[in-house]
């Protein structure tokens, strides 16, 4: 039993604690600042996008975050609690109603855009 303790508490030391507090889900708009450290500089860069996935739980946590760069698509996957990852804030809820959200890859112009969640579901009728 002893041995699982410590297993237990060098993964509790190894959570990020500063992204612990944000509450974000598949479908919304985040910034992550993530630290680049190039030679002797350290500097933070801003990636915004969508969450299109969140896989894992524990330390092994990653998010996809997708976001359109020159038209292009871009993708990439960031683990939670890395060390390098400075800070997640939430810039807009978007309304999801699956968990992995892959289908956006084949969408272009408008249709790409997900509804806000503060709108709330729209009733067929």
């Amino acid at each position: 039993m002893s041995g699982l303790k410590t297993v237990e508490e060098v993964v509790a030391s190894q959570l990020n604690d500063a992204n612990s507090g944000v509450n974000f889900s598949v479908g919304d708009t985040i910034n992550v600042h993530y630290r680049i450290i190039e030679g002797e500089k350290e500097r933070i860069q801003v990636y915004q996008g969508v969450l299109i996935a969140d896989k894992n739980r524990g330390v092994n946590r990653m998010i996809t975050v997708r976001r359109i760069v020159a038209n292009e698509g871009v993708e990439r996957i960031f683990p939670l609690h890395s060390p390098r990852i400075a800070q997640i804030e939430v810039v807009r809820r978007g309304d999801a109603r699956r968990a992995k959200l892959y289908y956006l890859r084949d969408r272009v112009g408008k249709s790409r855009r997900l509804r806000d969640q503060r709108r709330g579901l729209k009733h067929i009728q």
